[in-house]
């Protein structure tokens, strides 16, 4: 069970010797009901705070992500879904730009299993070489088209349960694909779920919507499958990664430039104990290992 955060924590570096300057509670959204007076009948109710239980604070956290980043969308270039799993295997250890540049020559020249397949393996890793670990990802990605060939007709299947025993693609990138190409079948599948990689798991931490170390990616999946509306799950990712890239970096977040600072209890503007960095002094840094498992 996810807890209340504390009202109060101590206060980190930044805040000794300086007063704590915590900022006035979150307005009220207005956009359901127009002017600041509640409808008539219904008292007001405070709006949640940083020390706000993370059920009250999520709503209001997605709303004011997705107010600051409209376009917020996976940043991997794509127009099938064989080049959604294709891509989302080379992007694991690389950077979403290298793959988008790689991937630019690569799906004009592979358009189907049957082209993986047939390529000589130097070929196809002299072609996704700039993405690292080019042998790995080669394995992979053939023996994703063989399983492909073997088992659903060359087609890339829509269940998670399925997309799970492709070679190469673990849940993070199943939730990617079934999400990003089969947003129906995430819909009725039991198995669904949220993509949880480095960005997602660190944000979640900092505004306190997980117990779980950052880099447990299972159960920071959990815990926020629990918190937010199953409606939402496509949302979490694509505003959770745009934000851990721009505002909420590892190193030093831009907490004074943060649209959820005022609902963030790992705030440096309010003098707060970056729960992250908490939670990694206390398990350690921990490489991710280097085959493409999505």
């Amino acid at each position: 069970m996810l807890l209340a955060l504390p009202t109060s924590a101590m206060p980190n570096k930044q805040s000794f010797g300086k007063p704590n300057g915590y900022p006035p509670p979150v307005p009220a959204d207005r956009s359901a009901t127009g002017p600041s007076e509640a409808p008539r009948g219904r008292s007001r109710r405070a709006a949640p705070d940083r020390a706000a239980p993370p059920e009250a604070r999520v709503p209001l956290v997605l709303r004011r992500l997705r107010r600051a980043y409209p376009e917020a969308r996976i940043a991997l270039d794509f127009t099938n879904p064989l080049e959604c799993v294709v891509a989302t295997v080379l992007s694991a250890q690389a950077t979403d730009a290298t793959v988008n540049v790689v991937t630019k020559d690569l799906f004009r020249k592979y358009r189907s299993p049957e082209d993986y397949l047939a390529a000589p393996e130097e070929e196809l890793q002299r072609d996704i070489h700039a993405t690292g670990f080019f042998r790995q990802k080669t394995k992979a990605l053939k023996g994703l088209s063989r399983k492909l060939i073997d088992d659903f007709d060359g087609e890339v299947p829509q269940r998670m349960a399925e997309l799970v025993t492709l070679p190469g693609v673990a849940r993070k990138t199943a939730n990617i694909v079934q999400s990003n190409c089969f947003p129906a079948a995430a819909r009725r599948d039991p198995d669904a779920g949220i993509a949880v990689d480095t960005h997602v798991g660190r944000v979640a931490v900092r505004l306190g919507l997980t117990r779980a170390g950052p880099k447990d990616a299972e159960a920071v999946e959990r815990d926020l499958m629990r918190l937010v509306p199953r409606r939402r799950w496509h949302d979490v990712p694509d505003l959770f990664i745009v934000h851990g890239r721009t505002t909420c970096i590892a190193r030093a977040p831009l907490c004074a430039d943060c649209p959820v600072e005022p609902l963030c209890p790992s705030s440096q503007e309010a003098g707060m104990p970056d729960l992250y960095r908490v939670a990694m002094g206390a398990t350690g840094p921990r490489r991710s290992p280097p085959a493409p498992s999505g």
